[in-house]
């Protein structure tokens, strides 16, 4: 069968190793490659060499290039990732996507602005380009069999998602993901939601509230809601589902999965293998979409899946914004955040 060529934008160092800038997620995506017995790693692309040739010393490939866009016009590339940082992810996407490759896996968040997301997306859809986002949580199996348990009525009749983390930006756009997963991706109707700057920082460059909430209605009448930068408010727990006859809910803990249903005396630990912070499950992201690729169908991780995680932060950025609800689908362009820091309506200090 014919052979897949790669090409990754973005090497790194790995986390924690002298140099590193991040999670080094390259060396995450390429264990996902190395799998696949038809996928050939033609070419590698970062503006430090130095952390280029340190990669190819560890996972090999062909040849090196300090600039992405001569990478994407010598190679014949069919499929790229690109594990930068959010604020080079849309400049690098829609380079590939108009290069003329097949697939696109890309690092999450996924654009610092709402109207890079969107034009992430377009510009993949007008080339038919399949984009995938890494929101490898899906993978895992607490959060595979939860859905299953919610689908199969063991908590009655689902009602309401809560979800706790640290942002609604870097940390956010996984637990959006994922409350949308557990309801079956119905679409989002409507989002209430603030946010407060004291205790702010950066991730990846990118300033994130120090406390937010975000309240927001499913089109089947679930409701959602996420809360950042408050440790403890589910009690332990990640995330919860509560139903009409009972809760569920997911913790990280060596046995992550716990349901307590009526008629149950106690919570009812679930076993599941795995946990939900593995990097082992940005290997089972890549594999997925190399599948789809080949067969055509749509990845779990599928773009337009992304963009509305995308969309509920930066929904809640806007209803902060305007003090007010929010109908969807969201109908600005930038990050009502960013806007807001820069026009002194929220205060706080985030360093660089």
């Amino acid at each position: 069968m014919q052979e897949i060529r790669v090409g990754i934008i973005g090497c790194g160092r790995p986390r924690q190793q002298a140099g590193a800038t991040g999670y080094g997620m390259a060396h995450y995506h390429v264990a996902g490659y190395k799998a696949h017995p038809r996928v050939r790693l033609v070419a590698l692309a970062d503006t430090d060499r130095e952390n280029a040739e340190a990669f190819r010393a560890l996972h090999g490939s062909e040849r090196l290039y300090v600039d992405y866009h001569a990478m994407l016009a010598n190679e014949r590339l069919d499929m790229v990732s690109v594990c930068l940082w959010p604020h080079l992810h849309a400049p690098a996407v829609i380079a590939a996507a108009e290069s003329g490759v097949r697939a696109i896996h890309c690092e999450k968040p996924m654009a610092p602005t709402y109207g890079e997301a969107q034009a992430m997306l377009a510009a993949c859809e007008r080339r038919g380009v399949q984009l995938t986002i890494d929101h490898q949580r899906r993978f895992a199996q607490p959060f595979r069999r939860a859905r299953e348990l919610i689908l199969a009525g063991a908590i009655g009749t689902l009602q309401r998602l809560e979800a706790v983390c640290s942002n609604l930006f870097d940390w956010g756009t996984h637990w959006f993901d994922m409350l949308n997963f557990l309801n079956g991706d119905q679409p989002v109707e409507w989002v209430l939601g603030q946010v407060e700057g004291r205790g702010g920082t950066r991730v990846f460059g990118v300033p994130v509230e120090g406390q937010g909430l975000s309240q927001f209605s499913y089109a089947n009448g679930v409701l959602g809601m996420l809360v950042t930068g408050v440790d403890g408010a589910l009690g332990g727990a990640d995330i919860r589902a509560l139903g009409s006859l009972g809760t569920l809910e997911v913790r990280n803990e060596a046995q992550p999965l716990r349901v307590w249903a009526q008629g149950d005396a106690d919570w009812r630990v679930v076993p599941t293998s795995g946990g939900f912070h593995g990097m082992e499950l940005v290997k089972l992201a890549i594999l997925d979409a190399l599948n789809c690729l080949e067969t055509g169908r749509q990845s779990e991780l599928a773009g337009a899946k992304a963009l509305r995680a995308s969309e509920l932060t930066f929904a809640t950025y806007e209803s902060s914004r305007r003090r007010g609800r929010v109908e969807l689908p969201l109908t600005i362009d930038d990050s009502p955040l960013l806007e807001m820091i820069a026009g002194g309506a929220i205060a706080g200090e985030w360093p660089e």
